[in-house]
């Protein structure tokens, strides 16, 4: 059964949702992950995976990644954190297909991608912090899926919302998410009123004045 919290997040933009955060005083926004490929904002819930240098944990090999895509589905956004300062992609092409084929909502990096115009044809969102071409063979391992992650400043646990467009992205804990739904709702329904108002003729210093200076308070 789909998430309705998922379907709800899906109608509201990162700018609505900041601003419900701050009005509750919450963190959770990262700047400097822009979309590389696919054209749609997305939500979901996390599955995270957590990249570093060294030697991969004890067990059978196992790609970065795969163990992400393998368990998600249409509601979940996969986060990877690659943040070791050596440049290696976190994500690729094969990658990019099997979550397609899976119906991921879409990818969240804070780390290099490479591939990436397999995930523009693909129609994969991706957000990330750089590209490149350089190979994680040899150089970066999977240290963990549905581990906490650091995105930018925020720490990410599998299971928490995530709402990426142009303008953000945006983590939100699970235990927050009603407050936080509910809130942003509000505020899109505010702003709606405030533009029709301007269609209508009103002087926008009207509209703006006190409504909008005061609608976090």
């Amino acid at each position: 059964m789909a998430d309705q919290n998922v379907q709800r997040l899906r109608r509201l933009d990162c700018c609505a949702v900041s601003d419900a955060l701050d009005k509750l005083k919450l963190g959770g926004v990262v700047s400097g992950l822009p979309q590389r490929s696919g054209e749609r904002r997305i939500a979901g819930r996390a599955i995270t995976v957590k990249l570093g240098t060294g030697v991969a944990p004890p067990g059978p090999p196992v790609h970065l990644g795969c163990t992400a895509i393998e368990q998600a589905n249409a509601d979940n956004v996969i986060v990877v954190e690659q943040r070791s300062g050596v440049e290696a992609g976190c994500w690729g092409g094969l990658l990019s297909l099997a979550a397609k084929v899976r119906e991921v909502a879409g990818v969240v990096a804070d780390g290099h991608v490479r591939d990436i115009d397999e995930a523009i044809g693909y129609e994969l969102p991706v957000f990330s912090r750089a590209t490149t071409a350089r190979t994680a063979r040899g150089r970066v391992v999977e240290k963990g899926t549905n581990v906490p992650v650091q995105i930018g400043e925020v720490r990410v646990e599998a299971g928490d919302y995530v709402v990426a467009d142009n303008s953000a992205v945006i983590f939100i804990r699970a235990a927050d998410i009603d407050a936080v739904l509910e809130t942003a709702e509000m505020i899109v329904a505010r702003e709606a009123a405030m533009a029709k108002a301007i269609l209508a003729g009103t002087p926008v210093g009207k509209v703006m004045g006190g409504n909008y200076e005061h609608m976090l308070a």
